[in-house]
């Protein structure tokens, strides 16, 4: 491997970690800014969860709380909207935001929205494929001049996690647009903070575009090592 293409893989890694941790921080600043900024009924997270859910005709997900800090997630296998501790009992603006949220995403697996199905197929491949592609990478770079189809494995492995990343964008950005859509329309949020709601789900967001373009900027990495070593043969 040539001093030029380590020189790559670190720019790559460092700069894909410095912008996720200003993403993270500002998603942090924006959690705990809002958090403050209460609702207009008082409705806490889980009931805003349950009412959007009731009002688009979903009976049977079910809304529980789990544990940590932005844990919050949609569970398509057991249909449970799963909101963190912070966001399930607060009448928060950022707890309305994030509850509305995942119930976007149940709202998407009701309607059998296309992303959100293709989505849930890749996960049993993108979990083999992430369990081993890290030893198949390393073992195939160490290897690039003996044996570089090696290499191209975990690069199609790499690939899957890569297309996972990319598809996870629509299924975000449109659960947030139906959220955005029914706490305006049902009352939750007014003139006020509205734009407050919009901004703390746009924050969030952002740390799926990052992720994906990290993912995109190492792939090319990868296959820029691959024709290189394919070149020196």
């Amino acid at each position: 491997m040539g001093t030029g293409m380590i020189g790559m893989q670190w720019i790559i890694f460092i700069g894909v970690a410095v912008v996720s941790w200003i993403v993270q921080m500002n998603l942090q600043s924006k959690f705990k800014k809002y958090s403050q900024i209460p609702t207009n009924n008082g409705m806490t997270g889980a009931d805003v969860a349950r009412k959007m859910l009731n009002d688009n005709g979903i009976y049977d997900v079910q809304v529980t709380h789990t544990p940590g800090h932005l844990t919050d997630h949609y569970n398509p296998a057991n249909k449970t909207v799963n909101l963190s501790e912070s966001v399930y009992s607060s009448n928060s603006i950022m707890a309305a935001a994030v509850a509305a949220h995942e119930c976007g995403h149940a709202l998407q697996h009701a309607r059998a929205y296309a992303p959100l199905t293709m989505r849930s197929k890749l996960v049993p491949v993108v979990s083999f494929a992430s369990s081993i592609m890290t030893w198949v990478i390393l073992a195939g770079i160490l290897m690039i001049n003996s044996f570089p189809e090696l290499l191209l494995i975990g690069i199609i492995l790499f690939a899957t996690t890569t297309l996972f990343s990319f598809i996870t964008l629509p299924v975000e950005i449109n659960a947030s647009k139906r959220a955005l859509v029914w706490l305006s329309a049902s009352g939750i949020t007014n003139a006020y903070n509205h734009s407050k709601a919009e901004d703390a789900l746009r924050s969030a967001a952002y740390t799926y575009v990052v992720a994906a373009l990290g993912s995109l900027a190492t792939l090319f990495y990868y296959i820029m090592l691959f024709m290189g070593g394919r070149r020196d043969e």
